[in-house]
């Protein structure tokens, strides 16, 4: 019985593992995405000097080669990132920021007019 318990318990880890990486694939690459634009910019600029040297070496493949190990570093670096953090034990559910992605989004606006630093003192006289 307790043989049967600590195999299935086991098994949740690793579940729980798995949903974890992906999770956390699934939020870097959005996260690279959308921030990390300049870095993007700077790898496709880096990727255009490469091919135009390459290009004498080997015209035809120089843009499939540099186009593909650039993608590759950036799946590459998102796979890592992922793999580490869930590696140290950091699960999503435990990061603040992500609260959007499972769904507890708690919006707190509080209304700022326009007008309330000149009306607010001329309510708290009154």
């Amino acid at each position: 019985m307790q043989l049967t318990t600590q195999q299935n318990v086991r098994g949740n880890d690793f579940l729980a593992d798995i949903k974890s990486f992906l999770i956390w694939s699934f939020t870097l690459t959005v996260c690279f995405l959308v921030v990390g634009f300049p870095v993007g910019f700077i790898l496709v600029t880096i990727g255009v000097l490469m091919t135009i040297v390459l290009h004498a070496v080997m015209p035809i493949s120089s843009v499939v080669l540099v186009g593909s190990a650039l993608i590759a570093l950036n799946v590459l670096i998102v796979l890592i990132g992922a793999a580490a953090l869930t590696l140290k034990g950091i699960k999503p559910q435990d990061v603040t920021w992500l609260s959007w992605l499972h769904g507890d989004a708690e919006l707190h606006y509080e209304r700022v007019y326009a007008s309330c630093p000149l009306t607010c003192e001329v309510a708290e006289q009154k």
